[in-house]
């Protein structure tokens, strides 16, 4: 056979398996059906997220051998943390969570008006939790409680400011009229013991207690930047989604995505109690 013949022949077998293989508008051309790239795409998702995964548990390693070896820097600075917020944002992921499943299932559908729906409410519990976490980061800053660099409490907060002895003092004369006057004194008591909680650590600070806010803004400030990665992501995605490129043939980014939040919201669940609950 001549060279002509051979070329014609390969030329014709390719034209072949080019019809054969018809690719879609957002189907790369290195990849022969759209389940090929989609599963490709999502065992590099998978193989990210492991990273992640192994970055995280660093940390936390890190913070258990902290702990173990100085609980008192623990046990002091968790009250400076507000749980009220903590729970709220634990919450909002929680839920947000929950909506970019649906985004997801809403694309496998094609049913674009629910994943426009449902990504605007992730991307809105998104902007509440970096808005509490706001919230949060101006108080530790107006009290002093920063990294251990910078840790210097600031001496209007009474209850880093107030001596032991003080403390001992005050509450012999709670006590002495709770016993003249009856349960309602004992209930503004623990309503006023629920107030010295919720400002801040009662009693003066342990040595090398800044050591306990340099993790705690190491791993909620680590965790805050995925957050605002994964709200990069969701409006890319989103942006996309109004344009009317996803579909039951093709939902790949919008799963990856989808992945990507659910990774970010299960670090705060071990976060919360980490830093919030554990005394």
């Amino acid at each position: 056979m001549s060279d002509h013949a051979v070329a014609e022949t390969t030329d014709a077998h390719a034209s072949h398996g080019h019809g054969h293989h018809e690719h879609g508008p957002f189907q790369a051309h290195h990849f022969e059906t759209p389940k090929q790239q989609f599963d490709a795409g999502k065992f590099g998702m998978w193989l990210f997220l492991v990273q992640e995964v192994l970055f995280f548990s660093g940390l936390f390693v890190f913070y258990a051998i902290y702990r173990i070896n100085h609980p008192e820097i623990f046990e002091w600075g968790h009250q400076a943390l507000d749980t009220t917020y903590g729970a709220i944002n634990t919450i909002v992921l929680l839920f947000s969570s929950l909506t970019m499943a649906w985004a997801v299932r809403c694309a496998q559908l094609g049913k674009k008006n629910g994943l426009v729906f449902f990504l605007v409410v992730t991307l809105a519990c998104a902007g509440i939790f970096l808005g509490v976490k706001y919230v949060e980061y101006s108080a530790k800053f107006e009290h002093g409680y920063l990294w251990a660099r910078y840790f210097n409490p600031t001496s209007d907060n009474p209850h880093v400011a107030e001596p032991p002895s003080i403390s001992k003092e005050v509450d012999k004369v709670v006590e002495k009229v709770e016993s003249d006057l009856g349960d309602h004194s004992a209930a503004a008591h623990d309503a006023h013991s629920a107030e010295g909680h919720h400002h801040g650590p009662v009693g003066p600070p342990p040595p090398n207690a800044g050591v306990f806010f340099s993790i705690y803004f190491t791993m909620t400030g680590l965790h805050a930047i995925h957050v605002i990665a994964g709200i990069v992501a969701i409006t890319w995605i989103l942006v996309r989604s109004v344009k009317g490129h996803f579909g039951p043939m093709y939902f790949g980014p919008v799963d990856y995505v989808g992945l990507y939040w659910h990774l970010v919201d299960l670090v705060w669940i071990y976060l919360f109690p980490m830093l919030y609950l554990i005394e």
